[in-house]
This record gives C-alpha cells, structure tokens and sequence, in this order.
C-alpha cells in the first residue's frame, strides 16, 4: 500500500508566532490561509494551524522511556537519514530547545532510528525520527 499525506489541524492562540516557527525553523511551504489559519506543507502532508484566541495549551504528560521523560501526546514526521540531521542541525542553529536532545536509539539493532523531540511556540510537542533502514520501521 502506499502511503498518502496525512492531515492534521492544531489550534493555537498566536498565529503569526507558529507561523513564523513552521515556515522560517522548520522550512514548511506556506499554502492557502486566511486571517485565522495557515496551511503549510509538513514535509508532504497538510498541517493547519486554526487561531483561537482563547486557547491555552496544557502541559503534555510524559511518558518514561529508555531514561527520557518523552511527552505525550506529541507529533511528527519519520524522515529520511539525511534529512533528519540536516533539520536537527538546522534547530541546534535557530536555537531550539530540546525536550530531548537528537540521538540514535537501538544504535546497531533492528529498528535503529535517530529521534529529537521539542516544543512549537506553543507548547505542542514534536518528534522527528529517521530509521537508518526503513524497512525496519514496524520491525519488532
């Protein structure tokens, strides 16, 4: 099966701040938008972000896993190798502040992926990974 864009729609209480972070940090191709929303091409799916003033993000929950507190709920892009340090380069040199720095996980075993988790201006938690063999993304 090939895998089509996935579509998801967030709100948020300051558009042109989240803009500005999704087109300029993470290089989103702005698409179509109003004065209350902005869709943005998140490396080959539709993302939208809905203005509401009266929105306040609550704290994420977190989860422990292999020594890292990883915050729920969270989302994201599994990209390719290269591009996933190519972006965690590109973050370290805007600033951002890791939730949990980039690394590699199960280094050298089935599954071996690169992972970063952080924040939008928001609080809306992101993961990017990059499997080192993509055919093992659902390998147990």
């Amino acid at each position: 099966m090939i895998a089509q864009p996935f579509h998801l729609a967030i709100p948020v209480a300051d558009l042109e701040v989240c803009r500005t972070f999704y087109r300029d940090i993470l290089q989103c191709k702005e698409g179509r938008s109003s004065d209350k929303w902005v869709d943005f091409d998140f490396f080959g799916h539709q993302f939208v972000i809905h203005q509401k003033e009266s929105y306040k993000n609550e704290p994420p929950i977190t989860n422990p896993v292999e020594g890292h507190n990883v915050p729920v709920p969270h989302f994201g892009v599994v990209l390719e190798w290269d591009v996933w340090h190519d972006l965690a380069d590109s973050l370290k040199e805007n600033g951002i502040q890791f939730v949990i720095e980039p690394y590699i996980r199960f280094k050298g075993k089935v599954g071996e992926q690169a992972t970063m988790f952080f924040y939008d201006p928001e609080g809306n938690a992101l993961e990017f990974k990059a499997f080192k063999d993509i055919t093992q993304l659902f390998a147990r």
